[in-house]
């Protein structure tokens, strides 16, 4: 009979492990894409991220490149700043999320597209292209966030 009672407790033991599994899993980011803005864990591992990957391009101080807006000679756009002053801000999370993970004429599904964005998908994790764009988010003024906010809920 003890021999019943520890297979009956170590099965009882398993189904538990194996529920509270199932509930960490299904409780889990759902969204890996969802920018934390106001974490600053995040932020400062975002912050770490964009020095690393983003800022040969994008600038230090989230600039960007001069003249962003008009194609070079080869046809490309310069990089866009990623401060206030750029557009970045006008896409929802989601979008921010896939074209730095797959590029952006990937990720906007355009064919023929020229960007010398690259996509940072085996490059960077989820969390650390989410956390990029935390802390590209937190740099932006109150306001804006607060529209990027209402935008990225209504994706």
């Amino acid at each position: 009979m003890n021999h019943l009672h520890i297979a009956l407790g170590a099965s009882l033991a398993a189904a538990a492990l194996a529920a509270a599994a199932g509930i960490w899993w299904m409780s889990g980011p759902s969204e890996p894409w969802r920018l934390q803005a106001g974490d600053a864990g995040v932020v400062a591992r975002g912050e770490a991220v964009y020095r690393e990957h983003c800022a040969s391009c994008h600038g230090a101080k989230l600039e960007g490149e001069p003249n962003w807006r008009t194609p070079d000679a080869e046809g490309y756009l310069p990089a866009p700043p990623h401060d206030e002053t750029g557009h970045t801000w006008h896409h929802p999370d989601e979008l921010l999320f896939r074209i730095t993970r797959l590029g952006t004429a990937k990720a906007a599904k355009l064919d023929g597209y020229k960007s010398r964005m690259p996509g940072f998908d085996g490059v960077l994790d989820d969390a650390d292209i989410a956390a990029a764009l935390s802390y590209i988010k937190s740099t932006w003024p109150e306001q804006i966030r607060r529209r990027h906010d209402a935008m990225s809920r209504g994706q």
